[in-house]
């Protein structure tokens, strides 16, 4: 346990001082921007920051459209819209995911079904997904969408995902929240479905603070998702015509003169966090009782939270507990869902892969170790 810890205090430069899990860091123009905002006056949903994050984001990614919102559970509730996805619809996706996957499923009126995960990406395996569709089809419930989840920032065996479900007709909404900046095979996750998501939470790999992103490659998708995030609020110079109920989940300007500094030294951040990644990597390799998780081949990861897997419940307890204690902040993964009392009742497979690997894994600090603003 001690070992660990001095490697990671030895890692970040930080003797004494308490070392967050992942910290934004702000090593640009942030200020430069968000002082242009006040200065203009343009801090809410209106303003040239919010068209450039979203084309920024669109070329970063290779995506046909980008749509910023508020945060990524939005972003996720109206990617699931858009496919009208709504009440008495099931939803198959993941028991190993944050909440918000699972509360904007609910937001829509469907209900989701937890499946098994993969022990080696801990996202949705395919296996399961299959299992459940070739057994499962008895209830007579549309299967309105999949949300695989890439957990991490690790690829999850999407184009099995996206092939299973291309032949059941099902769409695919892939919840890339914590992705930005890995791609499997050279193409950018979140852009194998439908519909994908990103999400830029003070934790993420970039940050505006709160915010989501929705990108999509279908042109028509991409307008209603634009149209219905800003109040469905039809064109014109003064008049506020409305042609349909909306949702206000318009990016603010501010939120996104943020993200476009960050977005500008999202290679330099990568890098880094790849560099912490193979420190990592290699200490745990001569480390008895800790297996370190790797991206999947093929997958170039950003790397969002380093993680390991302990031998067993037990040991992850006592080197959380003792982490916490000496000031290096290390958490396990997310409680599964089907444990969270509103979700008890839902549908889900023996989960077997991902209650092990809820047993045994703990996140590491991973931001990046950027310093200085540039003014």
């Amino acid at each position: 346990m001690q070992r660990i810890t001095a490697f990671i205090r030895h890692l970040y430069g930080e003797p004494d001082a308490f070392i967050p899990l992942h910290a934004p860091v702000f090593a640009g123009r942030e200020r430069e921007y968000l002082c242009d905002c006040v200065d203009t006056t343009f801090v809410s949903s209106v303003g040239k920051y919010v068209d450039r994050f979203e084309q920024m984001t669109a070329d970063y990614t290779g995506a046909g459209r980008a749509v910023a919102v508020v945060n990524g559970t939005c972003a996720l509730e109206m990617a699931l819209r858009l496919l009208d996805v709504g009440p008495g619809d099931l939803v198959l996706t993941q028991a190993l995911t944050f909440v918000a996957t699972a509360n904007a499923i609910a937001h829509t009126g469907a209900t989701p079904v937890f499946l098994d995960s993969d022990p080696d990406t801990l996202g949705l395996s395919p296996d399961a997904l299959l299992r459940f569709l070739q057994n499962d089809q008895a209830t007579g419930r549309r299967v309105g969408a999949c949300v695989p989840v890439h957990i991490l920032g690790h690829a999850c065996r999407i184009r099995e995902i996206c092939e299973i479900c291309a032949a059941w007709n099902i769409p695919v909404v892939e919840d890339a929240a914590e992705a930005l900046g890995s791609t499997l095979n050279g193409k950018h996750l979140g852009t194998f479905g439908q519909v994908g998501v990103l999400s830029y939470n003070g934790n993420k790999t970039i940050t505006t603070g709160g915010g989501g992103m929705l990108l999509t490659d279908d042109p028509a998708l991409g307008a209603r998702a634009k149209h219905l995030t800003t109040t469905a609020k039809q064109p014109h110079p003064w008049e506020f015509r409305h042609d349909e109920p909306g949702w206000n989940f318009r990016m603010p300007n501010i939120n996104a003169a943020l993200g476009c500094a960050q977005m500008e030294r999202l290679d330099d951040i990568l890098r880094d966090k790849r560099e912490i990644a193979s420190a990592y990597r290699d200490f745990f390799t001569s480390f008895n009782g800790a297996q370190y998780l790797d991206a999947p081949t093929g997958c170039d990861a950003n790397f969002w939270l380093n993680t390991v897997l302990f031998e067993d419940n037990t040991r992850r307890d006592e080197f959380l507990e003792f982490s916490n204690a000496h000031g290096v902040m290390t958490r396990p993964l997310w409680t599964l869902m089907p444990e969270l009392p509103m979700f008890r009742d839902n549908a889900r497979d023996d989960l077997s892969v991902a209650r092990n690997s809820c047993d045994r894994a703990v996140n590491l600090p991973s931001g990046p170790r950027l310093r200085g603003v540039q003014s």
